[in-house]
């Protein structure tokens, strides 16, 4: 499969949505997704269409029901809201379809480069960016005496004195439950080290390397200074971390940061002092130790023309220009004409500016996310070494890329 890119530096604020606030539609419109903030509003928007019941189901688990839901026929779903990596499992197993007859018909306020173009044909409509990226408490490192970290060496080094002084135990958080989550760490770990995933032109693993290694080790050390049950912290447990004033420097998705401090019960002091910058070097390098991502919305491919026309024109509803307010525009770095950038979206862009890797849409990169994510917990909880969990994850990944025929 060969996929499009989309030049977020130089067209992310150049995104526009379908003009207009009425919305009519004839069919049921029923959409599974995550549950961070901005997709909330996406789909609440989407239901204010009239003609046909709008349904969503936004949880954490969704990338373990979305093509189970879509899968039938008729599809339980009619829309998995999805980014990079997700759009790959649907593509393989061929549970969406082609929207560029809908986008002819209904499209005529999208641009080009919100087209998710995959083998030459519209397979997904993007409308936020995103990135993880350093949060961190302004009070807090003005206390020690420091400036905000650029790279993971001058976090650990600030880490350690916020310890030491006796301000917070563990004053690092991150994202690193087993599964998906520490997959995706040791990911943007990988690359501020220069990896490579695969070997040039191959579906091949090339992980168990210097690179590697070196990332393993960052992570291990970083989890020093993390809460001990790091291993069960996903965003929402790490950012309940951070809300309570328990943490004080922590990687963080910008969707994610964006609302940090505005939930009910956060620490004043939290409130008062949350600070976003980009992401992180590492190693003494230039790379970025995160990677890019957009996230857009899919329809089904198992159900009635019908329903699949409603699902477009009401998810094309719900990424309007007049769906941002002052409630929504903090959320997210939409790709919707008339965004302007808030505070809030600094990290996001610095990621753009530092040329931040996008995640590999590559069809055969889930299955090494999977592996990574099923096999280093065990370097984390040093029962192995970095160099058995590399070839571990290296052999779980072989062995499914063979079934499914990417590799011979």
């Amino acid at each position: 499969m060969k996929f499009t890119h989309i030049a977020l530096a130089s067209s992310v604020l150049a995104f526009a949505a379908s003009a207009g606030s009425a919305c009519e539609i004839s069919a049921r419109v029923n959409i599974v997704g995550n549950e961070f903030p901005a997709i909330h509003s996406v789909a609440d928007a989407a239901k204010e269409c009239t003609g046909g019941e709008v349904k969503a189901n936004l949880t954490a688990d969704h990338q373990k029901i979305n093509v189970a839901g879509m899968t039938g026929n008729p599809a339980e779903y009619t829309s998995a809201i999805i980014a990079n990596s997700s759009i790959v499992a649907l593509m393989n197993e061929d549970v969406i379809r082609p929207l560029d007859d809908l986008v002819a018909k209904h499209g005529d306020g999208l641009q080009k480069t919100q087209l998710i173009t995959i083998d030459g044909k519209i397979m997904a409509v993007a409308f936020m960016a995103n990135a993880q990226h350093l949060v961190y408490r302004a009070d807090v490192l003005e206390e020690i005496g420091v400036e905000p970290p650029k790279s993971y060496e001058d976090l650990l080094a600030a880490a350690k004195m916020i310890r030491e002084k006796g301000i917070m135990e563990n004053p690092v958080g991150g994202s690193y439950k087993a599964g998906w989550n520490l997959a995706q760490e040791f990911n943007n770990m990988y690359l501020g080290h220069g990896g490579s995933f695969f070997e040039p032109g191959s579906a091949k693993v090339s992980i168990n390397n210097e690179q590697g290694v070196a990332a393993l080790e960052m992570m291990k050390s970083l989890s020093d200074y993390m809460n001990p049950d790091f291993l069960t912290h996903d965003s929402n447990a790490t950012n309940a971390e951070f809300r309570a004033g328990n943490v004080a420097l922590m990687n963080m998705w910008g969707s994610r940061a964006a609302t940090l401090a505005e939930a009910d019960g956060v620490v004043q002091e939290v409130k008062d002092h949350t600070a976003i910058s980009g992401p992180l070097t590492v190693a003494g390098g230039s790379d970025a130790a995160s990677t890019l991502w957009w996230d857009g919305w899919t329809v089904a491919k198992n159900i009635p023309d019908a329903e699949a026309e409603a699902t477009f024109v009401a998810l094309t509803h719900g990424i309007r220009p007049e769906m941002l307010n002052e409630e929504t525009a903090p959320q997210a770095v939409w790709l919707i004409d008339g965004y302007e950038p808030t505070d809030a979206a600094q990290g996001v862009f610095e990621a753009v500016q530092m040329s931040t890797s996008p995640y590999p849409m590559l069809p055969y990169m889930g299955l090494l996310h999977t592996a990574l994510g099923a096999e280093l917990s065990d370097f984390m909880q040093g029962k192995e070494s970095a160099e058995q969990a590399l070839a571990d994850a290296e052999a779980a990944y072989t062995a499914a890329a063979k079934e499914k025929g990417f590799l011979n």
